[in-house]
Formats: C-alpha cells, structure tokens, sequence
C-alpha cells in the first residue's frame, strides 16, 4: 500500500485508503464542510482542462446514463428480433397444420423457409423410411439411407441432438447443397428427431456470417421439433 503526504500531515499520519474508508463513512462530510468541496478541482476527461468535484460528478452520471441507454437500446433490439422469429415459428406452424399430404407439407417448409426466414438454400433429408409418401426426388427433399457414408460424417451433430452455426466441409457441402455447394458460405445444420433418427435439415447462405458459430439456435430447434414430428405423425 503507498502513502502520499497530505497537505498539512506527514505521510505516516494517513493513507489513501483511510481516507477513502473514512468518506465511505461520512456520505455527509462535504455537506458539513462546504468550502472544501468548492475548492476541489479534479482533471477534465476530455481535455486538459480542471473541474469542480460536481462537475465531474454530473459528467459522470451523464457518462452512466448514456451507457444505460446504450444497454437499454440493446435488450430493445433483441426483444424485437426474438418476438420477430415468435411470429414466423408462429407462421411455420401453420403452415404445417394446413398441410392435408405429407407431399403439400413437404412443399410448405420448403416454402416458409424461403418465404419467411429468407433460407433460399436448404436441403431436407429423411432416413429410416421417413421419406415415405413423398414425391422424390425433389431439389429440396431427398431420402437418405442410415448407414450413407455421407450421413456418417455428421455423427458428432447427431450424438450432439442440438442445431449447429458455421462451416462445413467442402464433402459435406456438396453432399447437403450438390451443384450449389460453391455459392454456399455458411450452414445451419439441424437435426431431426432424437439423435438424427429422422433426418437433417440444412440451410444454406452465401454470406459467410449469416450462420455462425456464436448465434442462438433456440428457434432452429424448435422448427427441428416441428418437422420431425410432423413427419413422424402426418
């Protein structure tokens, strides 16, 4: 701990800390002994330049406010996003309950992916017989064995059951998006049913950060709730 010399008291007298301590103490110590708070000349912030205690106090509350408001505007923002994505899942599901075939349900998440969550690439692919009733093959909806060794290369996003932001590899590319893989910049992978037992869906972007690694993917799984079991029960 160091000293520094008060004016008036040698250093061994007080410190710093006590000092601090003692007006942690007395709130009401500068009311008491208003000369001294008028006397007090503190650095600008911004320039080189002094001001009074109250000064640099009342730029400190105007430095917190703007922060606040800053934070403020912040949860705003990602309040509206969030209730935006409730109203597509909201639509999504529609859509899903409208459908009368498993073919017309096929076609209405091709159609709302594109449609409502801007998802102009995307691939959905059933295993384990799912891809009965379908009209294959289809750009958007393809069948796919268990055991296809491309399949196997999403094992870890299987045994994992969560939605996955990012990138892929180039084989994985090509085997989820065929002659488009080249335009395809970053992927949201999903999984369907419990351990991919049903299938995958994968969306595809050609900007490189619209899917990444950081982003929430609360609402993916829920749309991978919504299609495996509407597949599982139509």
């Amino acid at each position: 701990m160091t000293t520094r010399e008060a004016r008036g008291l040698p250093a061994a007298t007080i410190d710093e800390e006590s000092i601090a301590h003692y007006l942690q103490l007395n709130p009401d110590f500068f009311e008491r002994h208003q000369p001294i708070l008028g006397r007090m000349r503190l650095p600008h912030a911004r320039s080189a330049s002094t001001i009074s205690l109250v000064e640099r106090q009342v730029e400190v509350l105007r430095e917190r406010q703007a922060e606040l408001e800053g934070k403020l505007a912040e949860f705003v923002a990602v309040a509206r996003a969030n209730d935006a994505l409730s109203g597509k899942i909201q639509r999504f599901t529609r859509r899903l309950l409208r459908a009368t075939t498993r073919q017309l349900m096929a076609e209405e998440i091709e159609a709302s992916l594109r449609e409502d969550f801007d998802a102009f690439q995307s691939t959905l692919i059933l295993t384990n017989g799912h891809a009965r009733g379908f009209e294959l093959p289809e750009r958007f909806l393809r069948a796919a064995e268990p055991d296809d060794p491309n399949l196997k290369s999403f094992e870890g996003l299987f045994a994992s059951g969560k939605p996955r932001c990012g990138q892929v590899r180039d084989t994985q590319r090509q085997f989820l998006f065929g002659a488009d893989a080249g335009e395809i910049g970053s992927v949201a992978l999903v999984p369907l049913g419990e351990h991919g037992a049903i299938g995958l869906l994968a969306l595809g972007s050609h900007d490189r950060e619209r899917f990444h690694p950081g982003m929430s993917t609360e609402f993916l799984a829920r749309m991978g709730e919504l299609i495996a079991d509407a597949v599982v029960y139509r």
